[in-house]
């Protein structure tokens, strides 16, 4: 009889144990389901005032490249040679550049459009590689804004002071750009040069909407 009894005290307490494991299950994919939607949510609204600013730069970048084809096709003559190449190189660079942000801009829409955690953050992820992306084409231009003021009647008349000044700054900005071209990666991000050059929101929001991201791992894990 007390054998029975014994082993009914058993079986009920290991009733109570799976009830409680249940419960606790149930309560952790609630919480974890909860935290994910709200981090998620963060992260997405982030990235939409983001989206908001680079409508607004493709815009102004459509603008300015308006203005520097009109300034091309009303100086095609020969003594401004080098304005006409240097502006039509900075004009190549713009239009990628705009190409970049428009995708950039469809990113950011599909992800405020899923609800897939992991579609989430691997957009996210695009978006922060799109975005070294642009700068290195952005930087890539500088050593044509040194340029467009030549003229071959100046490099004759004076080309002592362009040999000795206009040459040097720009290959000191051709070295520049490629240096950066090179080395802006995300190896790099904790370098001083490299948050200087990126504390602008562009960069910063798609940084903290990968922290909202990354904090859901670290919260499931700690949670298991």
């Amino acid at each position: 009889m007390e054998d029975i009894e014994l082993k009914n005290i058993w079986k009920e307490y290991d009733r109570k144990i799976e009830e409680a494991k249940l419960i606790n299950m149930q309560s952790w994919v609630i919480n974890f389901k909860t935290f994910e939607y709200l981090q998620t949510e963060k992260a997405k609204s982030k990235l939409n005032s983001l989206g908001t600013l680079k409508k607004w730069m493709i815009f102004g970048g459509i603008l300015w490249l308006a203005f520097l084809m009109f300034l091309v096709l009303n100086s095609l003559a020969l003594w401004k040679i080098f304005f006409v190449i240097s502006l039509s190189a900075v004009i190549v660079f713009n239009v990628v550049g705009i190409m970049v942000y428009i995708k950039q801009v469809v990113l950011i829409n599909e992800i405020d459009n899923s609800e897939n955690l992991i579609e989430v953050q691997q957009k996210t992820s695009e978006l922060q590689a799109s975005t070294l992306q642009i700068a290195r084409i952005l930087f890539a231009q500088s050593p044509f804004y040194t340029t467009f003021f030549w003229t071959p009647q100046m490099i004759a008349s004076n080309w002592t002071a362009f040999f000795l000044i206009s040459l040097p700054v720009t290959l000191l900005f051709v070295f520049a750009s490629i240096w950066l071209y090179r080395n802006i990666n995300y190896k790099n991000a904790d370098k001083k040069w490299f948050k200087i050059l990126f504390s602008s929101k562009e960069w910063t929001s798609v940084i903290k909407a990968i922290k909202f991201m990354k904090e859901i791992e670290d919260f499931k894990r700690e949670i298991v």
